[in-house]
C-alpha cells in the first residue's frame, strides 16, 4: 500500500513539474526575446560598477578630489555607499513573491527599505535640532521652521462677510493638496488590500485618528463636514471605489501569458510590454477576521500598522519641519507604498499558510521595523513641543471604553470558541 502511495505521488509530481514547465513555456523567462534580461551577468556588472567606482571616487587621479570640501566629499562617499549596497541587493538578495515586471525590481525595493531602515535608525540616535540639520542635507529648504495650518479654525461654510468668496472655507478645503492625496492614496490601498469592509474600516479608523490627536496637531483639527463629507464620504468613498474597480478588472481578468517573440503583430508586442507591469496572477486575499478570535486580532494588528504608518507622517513633518509639498514627503509615500505592496501579499500568504511552524516573510518583518523606529522617532523628537500634550477626559473615557469592550469581546468569544470544541469533543 505503501508503495502504490508513493509511486501515486512520484507521478502527481512528475505531472506538477511538466505543467510548471507549460505554463513558464510562455514568459519572459523562457522567450527567445527577452531570455537575456533573466540571465544572471554578476561578473559583468560588477566590473562595470567597478569601473563607475573608479571615474566617480577619482581612485587614479587623487588630485581631481582636492577640489572638493570636505561636506561635498562625505555626501558624495554617503551615495556612493547607498548605491553599492542597492547594486548588491539588486544581484544578490533573495527574490520575493512577486515577479513583475521584474524580480530584480522588488531586491531592489529590498534594498532600498534596508537603506530607509538603516538611515531611520541614525536619525533616532540624533537630538531635536540636530536632526533637522540633517534633513537639510535631503533638500536645502528643509530646516525650516514651518507654520502648521488648522482645518477647523471657523468651520461656517456660508461667510457672506468674505471678500473672497461667500463658500471661502468650502472653497480652500477642496483645493487644498491633501484632497488628491486622500483620493489617490485610497485608490493605492483597495489595490493592495483588496477587501471593502477593511478598507471602510481604516477610512473611519483614521479619522477617529485625527479626532484624538487634534488637540496635538493644529492639522487634524478638521471641521465635522470636512471630517465625514468631504473626507470620509467624497475623496475616501472616490478612492475606494476606483480601487475596487481596478481590483474587480484584474480579478476577471484572464491570465494568458505569451512570449513576446510569439505575438502576431506590433500592437500585440506593445500590449505584452506594458502587461509586464500588471502582475502576473492575481491572488483574491481571503482575510476572514471573524473566523477566529485570533484571526481578528492578526487582521487588527494589520489595521494599526496601517494607521500608524500614516500618523507618522503628519508628526514626522511636525517635528521635522518638513512641508507637506516637499519632494521628501512624496518620496517617503512612493517607497512606502512599493514596500507596502509585498508586504500585504507576504502577510495574507502567512495568514492562510496552515504549516505549525511558520514565518513572515522579510517585507513583513522591513515593515514592522520602519514603523517602529518612525514611531520612536515621533516620540523622541515630538517632547515637549505640544501646548496641550494632555488628552481631554472624554477622549480618555471613549478609548478607556473602546478598550474594556474588545477585551472582553475577544474573551468571550474565546471562551464561546472553547465551549464548543469541548462538546465537538465529547
Amino acid at each position: 500500500m505503501d508503495a502504490d502511495r508513493l509511486r501515486s505521488k512520484i507521478y502527481s509530481d512528475i505531472v506538477q513539474w511538466q505543467l510548471n514547465m507549460i505554463a513558464k513555456s510562455g514568459t519572459d523567462e523562457f522567450d527567445p526575446w527577452t531570455a537575456w534580461a533573466y540571465k544572471p551577468r554578476t561578473i559583468s556588472l560588477l566590473l562595470i560598477g567597478a569601473c563607475l567606482l573608479v571615474w566617480a571616487s577619482g581612485a587614479l587621479n587623487p588630485e581631481s578630489s582636492s577640489y572638493h570640501d570636505s561636506v561635498t566629499t562625505v555626501k558624495r562617499g554617503v551615495w556612493a555607499m547607498i548605491a553599492v549596497f542597492l547594486a548588491y541587493c539588486l544581484l544578490q538578495a533573495p527574490s520575493t513573491i512577486l515577479i513583475r515586471p521584474h524580480p530584480a525590481v522588488w531586491r531592489l525595493v529590498h534594498g532600498l527599505a534596508v537603506v530607509y531602515l538603516v538611515a531611520l535608525t541614525f536619525l533616532l540616535f540624533q537630538n531635536r535640532d540636530n536632526a533637522r540639520k540633517f534633513m537639510k542635507f535631503l533638500h536645502p529648504d528643509l530646516g525650516v521652521e514651518l507654520p502648521e495650518r488648522s482645518y477647523g479654525f471657523d468651520c461656517r461654510i456660508y461667510t457672506p462677510e468674505n471678500p473672497k468668496s461667500r463658500f471661502n472655507n468650502v472653497y480652500e478645503t477642496l483645493f487644498d493638496e491633501f484632497v488628491l492625496a486622500h483620493i489617490f492614496g485610497w485608490w493605492a490601498k483597495a489595490i493592495m488590500i483588496r477587501n471593502q469592509s477593511l478598507l471602510w474600516v481604516l477610512s473611519i479608523g483614521f479619522e477617529l485618528m485625527e479626532l484624538t490627536f487634534r488637540h496635538m496637531l493644529p492639522n487634524f483639527n478638521e471641521c465635522w463636514w470636512d471630517s465625514i463629507i468631504l473626507d470620509i464620504l467624497t475623496c475616501n468613498w472616490c478612492g475606494i471605489w476606483a480601487g475596487m474597480r481596478t481590483v474587480r478588472y484584474f480579478d476577471a481578468k484572464t491570465y494568458e501569458w505569451v512570449g513576446l517573440s510569439r505575438q502576431p503583430n506590433i500592437i500585440g508586442k506593445v500590449k505584452r510590454t506594458l502587461g509586464q507591469f500588471t502582475p502576473a496572477q492575481w491572488d483574491k486575499d481571503e482575510w476572514h477576521p471573524l473566523q477566529g478570535p485570533w484571526r481578528f486580532i492578526q487582521v487588527l494588528t494589520l489595521c494599526v500598522v496601517f494607521l500608524t504608518v500614516e500618523l507618522n507622517t503628519f508628526f514626522l513633518k511636525f517635528c521635522l519641519w518638513i512641508p507637506p509639498r516637499n519632494p521628501v514627503v512624496i518620496y517617503r509615500l512612493i517607497l512606502w507604498w512599493l514596500i507596502a505592496i509585498p508586504t500585504i501579499r507576504e502577510y495574507n500568504s502567512y495568514l492562510q499558510d496552515r504549516k505549525p511552524v511558520k514565518k513572515v516573510g522579510a517585507f513583513c518583518w522591513l515593515s514592522l521595523a520602519i514603523c517602529i523606529v518612525e514611531l520612536l522617532i515621533c516620540i523622541k523628537f515630538c517632547h515637549g513641543l505640544f501646548p496641550n500634550p494632555k488628552p481631554p477626559t472624554w477622549l480618555i473615557n471613549f478609548w478607556s471604553s473602546a478598550g474594556i469592550i474588545l477585551v472582553s469581546f475577544l474573551l468571550f468569544w474565546t471562551w464561546r470558541n472553547h465551549r464548543v470544541m469541548e462538546k465537538k469533543r465529547q
